[in-house]
């Protein structure tokens, strides 16, 4: 089934992590033999070759670059221009991948409608571009407002404000406090430009500032619920009720410590835990109850998000494993459109209401 995930970090992996992302998953884990400096060597899950080969033609797919002050135990950047230079070689990363044929940016209705004719058109995959919407996962790169123009004519179409901690448009996860005026000048400028607000990582106080000060369209790419995991990186179902309310997809992530509760990093493994992809089925399944229906989950899996294997189900080797899903939620009793709806369709549905 033609499947959307709409969180990988995936010039990340290749700038930062320098992941050769056309190498089989395998090869990938091979090259990293013997390295040390990332927790995830030779554990990793996604590539090009695995993401065709489970159908997954359509990604979101980021920049990430976090200022930090001088006293922030943080990784990231020294000033918010250096962390613009960092998103803009991730940008001429896509757009390399773009010329080899990898890839392909879609951010309009028009280049939506086109990608998903292709993919769908009965003909083997090995040889398609990916489709990737771009998006900017925390906006303390963003130098100045007009910088936001900037970043959408080269394609930006979702700004997440804030990621991990403090942040200079917005307070994200473990941290507290409110967007302030920065904040709400950028949501002001997305929406004047039409680009989704992506509200995963919004400490709770800015998430709510958020709701109250922004109009336009808004998803959560990757998140899942407080009530099963307890930890404010997750949606209360309070947050999960204002979603619906506006027309959200919350896209269910993969990371083992969201998933279950009492994850210890660096001691618990998916096996111990029993992490399995059920487990993300059970909390797409809680927001179905608030919500009523299957309208607003999908799929937002993060998979090498700086984890591999050691913090993903046990039960999925690479990304091509996402098409397990279907027969676990059909299991469950979802029906055939709901099971389309899950993979792909509530995504669709929302970027053609955003973009018509």
């Amino acid at each position: 089934m033609f499947t959307i995930d709409a969180h990988l970090d995936l010039s990340m992996n290749a700038m930062e992590w320098n992941r050769d992302l056309r190498l089989t998953v395998q090869e990938i884990r091979d090259r990293e033999k013997g390295l040390t400096d990332k927790p995830d060597r030779e554990k990793g899950t996604v590539a090009f070759p695995e993401l065709r080969k489970g159908n997954i033609g359509l990604v979101v797919a980021t920049q990430i670059a976090r200022y930090v002050k001088p006293d922030s135990l943080l990784p990231g950047w020294a000033s918010p221009e250096q962390a613009w230079s960092q998103t803009q070689a991730q940008v001429s990363w896509y757009k390399t991948m773009e010329e080899c044929g990898e890839m392909v940016q879609i951010n309009d209705l028009n280049s939506l409608e086109n990608h998903l004719k292709l993919w769908n058109d009965g003909t083997p995959n090995e040889n398609k571009p990916i489709g990737y919407i771009l998006s900017l996962e925390g906006a303390d790169s963003i130098v100045t407002i007009d910088h936001v123009e900037r970043a959408y004519s080269y394609g930006l179409r979702a700004i997440g404000p804030a990621h991990y901690g403090p942040g200079r448009y917005a307070q994200g996860t473990d941290a507290t406090g409110f967007m302030g005026d920065p904040g709400k000048a950028l949501l002001k400028e997305m929406e004047r430009l039409n680009i989704i607000l992506d509200a995963t990582h919004l400490c709770d106080d800015s998430f709510w500032e958020a709701m109250d000060h922004f109009h336009g369209n808004v998803w959560a790419s990757h998140n899942l619920c407080r009530s099963l995991v307890n930890h404010n990186r997750q949606f209360s179902d309070e947050q999960i009720k204002e979603l619906i309310s506006r027309g959200a997809v919350i896209g269910g992530a993969l990371d083992a410590w969201m998933m279950v509760p009492g994850w210890v990093r660096g001691k618990s493994t998916p096996e111990s835990m029993n992490c399995n992809l059920e487990v993300m089925i059970d909390h797409l399944d809680h927001i179905c109850q608030l919500a009523g229906n299957a309208l607003h989950i999908g799929i937002g899996s993060d998979l090498d998000g700086a984890f591999g294997k050691e913090q993903s189900p046990y039960d999925l080797e690479t990304i091509a494993d996402l098409g397990k899903i279907p027969d676990m939620l059909s299991k469950r009793g979802y029906s055939q459109t709901d099971i389309e709806n899950v993979m792909h369709g509530n995504w669709l549905r929302f970027l053609r209401k955003a973009w018509k």
